[in-house]
């Protein structure tokens, strides 16, 4: 599949994760959410949960590989995309290092903490075991409309 026939797709999955993030705006969380996908089905869908839960672990993306590694019953993500609204973290992104991810897939980048090329590069440095298949920039408009009017409101 070439990337212009991949890109409805692809648009598709974040739309979902974008729901999973609003959805974290009922408890007053950053609205970021993460969804994964393997043989084309999605096996996890969550949303920031730290304000929800006090667990600051509770990133969306963490949650999400936690449930897909339950779903398949190992901890290989090998074979499985991580969808996600914003550019992961370095908790995150060692996530995802360890876990062997195949592919991530994200909206927007984050200047100032990102981990897959913004700020640091962790899904595919040279000095880790494991590097991870990146593409960026999948409604990246709506995920950072949606982070800017979040942000908005709190100050």
């Amino acid at each position: 599949m070439t990337e212009h026939e991949e890109q409805p797709e692809l648009d598709r999955w974040m739309l979902r994760a974008l729901d999973e993030a609003r959805a974290a705006l009922e408890h007053d969380d950053v609205p970021v959410g993460a969804i994964v996908i393997h043989d084309g089905d999605v096996i996890a869908a969550r949303h920031n949960e730290r304000e929800l839960t006090g667990d600051p672990t509770a990133h969306a993306e963490v949650l999400a590989l936690r449930d897909a590694a339950q779903h398949l019953n190992s901890w290989h993500l090998e074979e499985c995309t991580l969808i996600v609204t914003l550019e992961p973290c370095v908790m995150c992104a060692g996530a995802m290092v360890n876990g062997r991810l195949g592919r991530l897939v994200f909206a927007t980048s984050d200047p100032k903490a990102g981990a897959a090329g913004s700020r640091f590069d962790i899904v595919n440095s040279p000095l880790l075991n494991h590097r991870v298949e990146c593409t960026s920039g999948v409604q990246a408009e709506v995920a950072s409309a949606l982070l800017k009017t979040f942000f908005a409101a709190r100050r």
